[in-house]
């Protein structure tokens, strides 16, 4: 059995530094893996900030920090990583094809029992493991933006996934500090499903000239505590990947969940959120939203 603490996180974007991070600080040896150098230098300086804003708030000290960045390395290629993890995460964009090349290289270098997951945040596990040559032991481990702070993840079960997958995942997820539900897999899990339509469902209110961008957020942060509103929540996830989700639901659930026609329009324009500097909102450098920069709809 190759349960230990090494871990290899492949996608070096927002979730993929995120989950590094978590599993960094956690005291787990990980290699963050990315095809981009830069991506993964922008990561690794994401992930040390992370650390840093630790430290400021006493939540741990700096020898803790400075260890688990020790504990952290990068590459572009880790099939030369792949025997000593005991766990891979894939976080790669929600393309079925890029996602089945990793899968497939990661059953060919990891050992025959290390825990294959996926990040995706709608797509059936079953068809992302038929890239492996044993199924059994892929599973979806979804976890939500922003990591450090969101303290759920959601473990899905493909047709094959084993038992044995899923208590070791769900051990994983304790590991890290954070709580999970298990979902038996199903288009869009529970929480995209419920998170797409709303975010469309906003986006279509918007488009209509109901309320303003800033009020549609307000009205479910204050009528219902939601920590974040729809919108600000979409600038956030990307309005891009929520695009993908939301062409995927409707495919193979129907018509409710059919794309704003003004969330394809800034996809198209390059409004993608918070990476891209737009997206609902505007954003400076540093990814805090510009006051009044709430997008302009005419109706």
């Amino acid at each position: 059995m190759s349960q230990n603490n090494s871990v290899i996180v492949v996608g070096a974007g927002l979730m993929g530094s995120g989950i590094a991070h978590a599993f960094a600080g956690s005291g787990c040896d990980v290699v963050l893996a990315d095809t981009s150098a830069e991506a993964l230098s922008n990561a690794r300086a994401k992930i040390s900030g992370w650390f840093d804003v630790g430290v400021e708030r006493g939540k741990l000290s700096r020898e803790q920090a400075d260890a688990s960045m020790v504990r952290l390395q990068t590459t572009e290629d880790f099939s030369n990583h792949g025997s000593k993890a005991s766990l891979l995460v894939e976080t790669a964009t929600e393309q079925l094809e890029i996602k089945h090349a990793i899968i497939a290289r990661a059953s060919n270098c990891l050992a025959n029992d290390a825990i294959i997951a996926t990040n995706t945040s709608a797509l059936s596990i079953s068809e992302i493991a038929v890239a492996c040559t044993d199924p059994s032991r892929v599973i979806g481990m979804h976890f939500f933006n922003p990591v450090p702070k969101m303290r759920l993840v959601e473990v899905i079960r493909g047709l094959e996934t084993s038992d044995e997958t899923l208590a070791r995942t769900i051990e994983w997820v304790a590991k890290i500090g954070k709580d999970n539900i298990v979902v038996n897999e199903a288009p869009g899990f529970t929480t995209s499903r419920m998170s797409a339509l709303m975010g469309n469902e906003a986006m279509y209110m918007l488009s209509e000239g109901v309320a303003c961008a800033e009020d549609i957020d307000k009205s479910l942060r204050m009528a219902f505590n939601h920590p974040m509103g729809p919108l600000e929540l979409g600038d956030l996830t990307g309005w891009d990947t929520r695009l993908k989700v939301l062409e995927y639901l409707h495919k193979v659930l129907g018509e409710k969940f059919r794309p704003c026609p003004l969330l394809r329009k800034m996809v198209k324009s390059g409004r993608h959120g918070i990476k891209t500097g737009k997206g609902v909102f505007a954003y400076d450098e540093s990814g805090l939203r510009i006051p009044s920069s709430g997008l302009k709809v005419s109706t």
